[in-house]
């Protein structure tokens, strides 16, 4: 039973060390940058005012979007890499 209540400290180190843990991905050439945890907890979105179009809001979604999805699978590495 010592062992098994050891390997589940040890998983609650590894889960809060990934907490500590934080990805900065960006898309479309550093115009929308996400910061997001081990935990995939988004933290902060940064947008360039440049890439603010009022004429075409879909591309800045789809920026803000890639960004995102690339952040959560990054996020998912980090994860695996700690096991």
């Amino acid at each position: 039973a010592g062992q098994l209540q050891a390997m589940q400290e040890q998983m609650v180190e590894a889960q809060e060390a990934l907490g500590d843990k934080t990805g900065e991905i960006s898309s479309g050439g550093g115009a929308v940058t996400v910061v997001m945890s081990g935990h995939q907890k988004l933290q902060s979105i940064t947008i360039d005012p440049e890439v603010v179009d009022p004429e075409d809001v879909e591309m800045l979604q789809d920026l803000i979007i890639a960004a995102i999805n690339e952040a959560v699978e990054a996020s998912q590495n980090l994860a695996a890499d700690e096991n």
